[in-house]
């Protein structure tokens, strides 16, 4: 597939309907539970804060592909910024759209302060070892971290 030109540009709430089946595709293919309805509310918060960037990746007459990029602020490192989900549409994959947004999430947490860009690789049952090798180079390191969760309903 020969892709026209493509153009990298911050998301807003317009995009809303256009980014979220990608958020559906990415998810499902990722294996994770969280459902449409909870992808389309959470989506819309991110494309309205502060604390957020979406960045998207269009060619003329579709969207490839979308990032999703938080602040927030510790102790250890102070603001840091979190890459929390990267996709690309598969017919678009393997020519460098995924460092693009990479490093469009990188220049967005430099300008605001950020000293250190994260991000988490989750399984979900299967082999992820790719994205490891494919993380690191461009530029993440294996801390060696583990991130564990807690659910959290009323009253727990």
């Amino acid at each position: 597939m020969t892709l026209a030109p493509v153009i990298l540009r911050a998301a807003g709430p317009a995009d809303l309907d256009g980014v979220l089946p990608l958020a559906v595709a990415f998810y499902a293919e990722d294996g994770f539970e969280t459902g449409e309805h909870a992808l389309r509310g959470n989506l819309s918060v991110l494309l309205t804060s502060p604390a957020a960037r979406v960045a998207v990746l269009r060619s003329e007459d579709r969207l490839l592909g979308f990032a999703v990029t938080t602040t927030s602020f510790g102790l250890e490192n102070g603001l840091v910024a979190e890459l929390e989900d990267l996709f690309v549409v598969p017919v678009a994959r393997r020519r460098g759209l995924g460092g693009r947004l990479i490093d469009d999430s990188a220049v967005w947490a430099r300008e605001r302060g950020c000293r250190y860009l994260e991000l988490v690789v989750a399984p979900n049952g299967r082999d992820v070892g790719h994205l490891f090798d494919y993380y690191r180079a461009h530029g993440f390191l294996d801390e060696g971290r583990r991130l564990l969760g807690r659910p959290l309903s009323p009253g727990s």
